[in-house]
């Protein structure tokens, strides 16, 4: 899981930095609200930790860009500020929990935790490409009647691929999601996988399911 932190004061973001990957969350943190947006916009964050007193663009305001853009990453808001109207405010701009500072430890993991389940998607159903199935409640995958067998890796990485089903995936949410590490441009071990798995389909008739889009990354065709 990674975790963007968005905290202008640098004692504070680096004490949530060392509470979150003390839990085994892979955190990035920048000090103001741009860089936030730009993080969110262009990398894949299971979650973020956005606080409200930012300089230039504050927590309301990026929150409010992000839903805008159609960010869908859950966000817990942090402030100094514990008025009602402060709350609320922070929820009607699109973020889903409000923890006011200081807060425990726990408390802040606790909360992360929770909107992580919230916005986790069901892990019940079948995504079908052609007659490739894969099947997100047994885990398991088939071609036509055939079934194929996968490793771990390979498997989460046909899982997000067939959870977004005909949107391109670039190279570094795939990295950052499956492998859980910064994409430095010179790795190719999204396409060395890729390749595994377009050998095990193709073993079984399945070609051009995974499909190359030059330039950016990867999609499963729909």
């Amino acid at each position: 899981m990674r975790v963007l932190v968005v905290e202008d004061h640098a004692a504070v973001a680096e004490s949530i930095r060392k509470m979150l990957e003390a839990r085994k969350f892979a955190t990035n943190v920048v000090a103001d609200g741009e860089a936030g947006l730009d993080h969110l916009l262009r990398r894949c964050y299971d979650a973020a930790v956005v606080d409200v007193g930012l300089p230039g663009m504050d927590g309301f305001a990026l929150a409010r860009a992000a839903r805008a853009e159609g960010v869908q990453t859950p966000i817990l808001m942090l402030t100094a500020r514990d008025a009602v109207e402060d709350r609320v405010a922070g929820l009607n701009c699109g973020a889903d929990d409000y923890l006011v500072k200081p807060f425990d430890e726990e408390e802040l993991i606790a909360r992360v935790a929770a909107i992580l389940r919230r916005a986790e998607r069901p892990l019940m159903g079948i995504v079908e490409a052609g007659e490739l199935r894969v099947d997100l409640t047994a885990r398991t995958v088939a071609y036509g009647e055939k079934p194929i067998v996968l490793g771990a890796t390979e498997f989460r990485l046909l899982e997000f691929l067939a959870r977004n089903a005909g949107i391109a995936l670039s190279r570094a949410q795939i990295v950052e999601r499956i492998w859980d590490y910064d994409f430095d441009g010179s790795s190719n071990i999204v396409d060395v996988y890729v390749s595994q798995l377009r050998r095990k389909l193709k073993g079984l008739g399945a070609q051009g399911v995974i499909e190359t889009v030059w330039g950016i990354g990867y999609r499963l065709r729909a």
